[in-house]
């Protein structure tokens, strides 16, 4: 089973990539998206409320039936930790599951700031999805985290250089999003109303 979480603010198709190479790459049954409730690394900046990120998420993910999306950080109250959450997945899904908690490439330099990495990679395997500008490197991690080449896996992705805070500014600024994200969900945010004031 495959985790992939984030703020969703909006849910692009990087993100879909990020899940859908997963899927193959790795042979998943499933990937959970898992929206954000209070990312730890936003705390004071303005999100977008979790009901609305949400819709967001079950509209992306309505015509692909490998894709589920939990609700289980929304529903937790504090901060949302990577490391948490796999373990309450762990937990439901049972002893002898295979957890692949997903990342941008991105992200892959700054996890020695996370909250628990070891016990993270303890749990789940990091499976890393290629991002632009941002080349697949453990050798930051080796001195302080010696089992990540043995809990680390790469996922070779088409690198769209899609980003969240670029939609939201786009819009903001009444330039297109149509092709970046799905169509139902550009709709939503239309309807809604979102993003049309500059963060």
């Amino acid at each position: 089973m495959g985790l992939l979480g984030g703020t969703f603010d909006p849910i692009h198709y990087g993100h879909l990539v990020a899940a859908e190479e997963s899927l193959y790459r790795l042979r998943l049954d499933r990937v959970l998206l898992v929206p954000a409730g209070q990312p730890p690394h936003k705390l004071g900046r303005r999100v977008t409320p979790a009901a609305q990120r949400l819709a967001m998420v079950r509209l992306a993910a309505a015509d692909n039936a490998a894709l589920a999306v939990s609700t289980i950080e929304l529903e937790r109250h504090g901060p949302s930790y990577s490391v948490d959450t796999v373990a309450a997945v762990r937990e439901q899904a049972g002893p002898g599951a295979e957890i692949f908690f997903i990342v941008g490439s991105d992200a892959l330099p700054d996890l020695l700031t996370w909250y628990r990495p070891r016990r993270l990679l303890q749990l789940s395997t990091l499976a890393v999805v290629s991002r632009p500008g941002y080349p697949f490197d453990l050798s930051h991690l080796s001195a302080s985290l010696p089992e990540a080449a043995q809990r680390i896996v790469h996922v070779p992705a088409p690198e769209l250089a899609i980003s969240s805070s670029d939609l939201r500014a786009r819009v903001a600024a009444g330039r297109p999003i149509r092709y970046q994200l799905p169509e139902a969900v550009e709709l939503y945010i239309r309807q809604q109303g979102l993003y049309i004031q500059s963060p």
